[in-house]
């Protein structure tokens, strides 16, 4: 088994370490977008500081920090710079599923002998499109898979696929594929924002994925019909993490990068406050904008958004663990119920986050809206960030209602 690489590191001391790196990471920004991925020698820090061990198993080299523990290190991350942070969330946070998901003998062979794991987890394009085809031992799987952000490093791919022959959601599989069976397409940075986030495509061509690689979907979203078995991982490594599921988890470690904007957007408003004067309509400008109660307002109101969205989501952390708990002392799945509950909390922040945003950005001045302005870059981040399907609340609220009140639950 991987040797664990800090066995005494604290919580509080890896979250330290992510808020040392916020002036690196913000002097890198430009290249960062320039690139489409943060650089290697940013990897190598990372790798160092032990950000991709947070939630990997101890017995496979991690330090099975819990989930709070990741959403505050991810959010010091973005403060930095939130293309920064997405990729490393969308690299770093799957090793709770594979610690959640899979085998004892598939974990040591994903984890490998030195438990170093980087994977994103990419739902691919369309049913139908991703097609995994049952053969002796396993499945030839091949297909496109776009937005797998934090690839660019990677040592694994993770991705959905389609069991041949069986209707979704029984046929959606969770698959796990190594550096060597895929190849990442040079097709990322025309997004409107989190141009530096990595979120290159997937293609696997004819690649052979072990059957103990691959784990069925519906009973880890939390959303389908769920069976109240719960995820190996919680036995394995005697800590109930490992059996919280993929739901509660997925939105919340997405909204953490944008607490994290929220917060680099605050940062950035201070400084203009401080170090521009006022121009009132008479030309005088013998203030600076800090002292102006309309710029005072609007900074009280953008702080009490994002601390409030920032104390939410190390609730979710919390409660993420909580629940899982509970789970395992009932001996039945977090509920359904309690995946939506979550998901409709920290959608709640993100919104606080994009209602900061928007208020900072459009109240930060002209020059702050310039190509090349950390303001725009964040607005611009923010604004990707919106866009994404998986964040639309409005579309999505009903089924918080549908979980509580025991009805179907309308798929994604």
């Amino acid at each position: 088994m991987p040797a664990v690489p800090e066995p005494s590191l604290r919580p509080d001391e890896i979250i330290a370490r992510a808020i040392a790196l916020r002036q690196h990471l913000r002097d890198h920004q430009a290249k960062t977008e320039a690139r489409s991925r943060y650089s290697e020698e940013t990897h190598e820090l990372f790798t160092k500081a032990g950000f991709f061990r947070i939630l990997q198993p101890r017995k496979f080299g991690g330090y099975e920090f819990d989930t709070e523990t990741f959403y505050r290190t991810i959010i010091e991350i973005s403060r930095g710079c939130p293309s920064t942070g997405w990729m490393l969330c969308l690299g770093a946070g799957h090793a709770l599923q594979v610690g959640s998901s899979f085998s004892e003998e598939a974990q040591a062979e994903i984890f490998g002998p030195d438990g170093h794991f980087v994977a994103p987890l990419s739902v691919g394009n369309f049913p139908g499109t991703r097609p995994a085809r049952p053969v002796d031992g396993g499945y030839r799987l091949s297909g496109k898979w776009r937005y797998a952000s934090g690839v660019p490093y990677s040592t694994h791919f993770m991705g959905l696929a389609d069991l041949e022959g069986v209707d979704p959601p029984d046929g959606l599989l969770l698959v796990t594929v190594p550096r060597d069976s895929y190849e990442v397409l040079d097709d990322w940075g025309d997004l409107i924002g989190l141009k530096g986030s990595g979120s290159n495509s997937v293609v696997i061509d004819d690649a052979f994925i072990p059957a103990h690689h691959t784990a069925p979907v519906a009973r880890l979203l939390g959303e389908w019909p769920m069976t109240t078995d719960l995820l190996p991982g919680a036995v394995i490594h005697g800590n109930p993490m490992y059996t919280g599921g993929f739901m509660g988890f997925a939105i919340s470690e997405l909204t953490s990068v944008q607490v994290g904007a929220a917060r680099a957007m605050l940062d950035e408003y201070e400084q203009i406050l401080a170090s521009t004067a006022n121009v009132s309509m008479s030309g005088n400008s013998a203030v600076k904008r800090y002292e102006v109660a309309d710029y005072q307002r609007s900074y009280g109101m953008a702080l009490g958004w994002v601390d409030a969205a920032h104390a939410t989501m190390v609730r979710s952390g919390q409660l993420y663990m909580e629940l899982a708990a509970t789970a395992v002392k009932t001996g039945r799945q977090v509920s359904a119920e309690d995946h939506w509950r979550l998901y409709g909390m920290v959608q709640t922040a993100a919104r606080l986050s994009w209602e900061a945003g928007d208020l900072l950005f459009r109240t930060a001045g002209s020059s702050a809206s310039l190509d090349g302005q950390r303001m725009q870059r964040y607005w611009r981040d923010l604004s990707a960030f919106r866009s994404n399907s998986i964040h639309q609340f409005d579309f999505r609220s009903r089924a918080v209602s549908q979980a509580h009140f025991g009805l179907p639950v309308d798929r994604l």
